[in-house]
């Protein structure tokens, strides 16, 4: 298995599924969508909003790393949105707008990227100025792919705080098409 073939599934499949639970917010909290956009777990974690985006901001900035690109501008709007939407969380359809817009980026990145060596070096910086030197294996591994799940799970876990009824057949949905025929329980 490739490192693209790892990362572009896995984000792929979880934004989708993030849009979903967005669906059913939408549905079942219509009216509050400002109050529900700004929960958070936590007074010092960031609101389901930033949590949408910078799940986001993870899967591009992964894919444009392994591709040894500058990143496109994309990010900076959504790293910009996600540090504002405090005072600023938009709406379910910004939300859907910014999934949508990251899962058209992965579709052109998995028809166009190039083999990665798992072994070639990867500097990632942060903005108070820690550098990891990772392989980019390491870093499709421990970096990447955590930071994204991080920011997904924390969203599940808002909308759940917040009375969204999501379990876990929401959570894995893009599995069911791999269950075998006759083996779903009765109801």
């Amino acid at each position: 298995m490739t490192l693209p073939d790892l990362l572009l599934p896995t984000c792929t499949q979880m934004l989708g599924t993030m849009s979903n639970w967005l669906d059913k917010a939408a549905t079942q909290r219509s009216g509050d969508e400002a109050a529900l956009l700004s929960a958070r777990l936590a007074p010092d974690m960031f609101p389901l909003s930033t949590q949408i985006r910078f799940a986001c901001v993870q899967a591009l900035e992964g894919v444009a790393r392994l591709r040894g690109e500058a990143f496109p501008a994309t990010i900076a709007v959504l790293r910009d949105e996600g540090r504002n939407a405090a005072g600023h969380p938009g709406s379910i359809a910004d939300a859907q707008a910014r999934i949508a817009e990251t899962l058209a980026a992965l579709q052109v990145a998995a028809a166009t990227m190039p083999d990665i060596d798992p072994a070639a070096p990867i500097a990632h910086s942060l903005p108070q100025g820690m550098v990891f030197d990772f392989t980019a294996g390491q870093y499709v591994r421990d970096w990447v792919i955590p930071q994204f799940y991080f920011h997904v799970m924390t969203a599940y876990a808002i909308l759940r705080a917040q009375g969204v009824e999501l379990g876990k057949a929401d959570y894995v949905a893009h599995l069911f098409g791999c269950l075998r025929p006759g083996t779903m329980p009765a109801a």
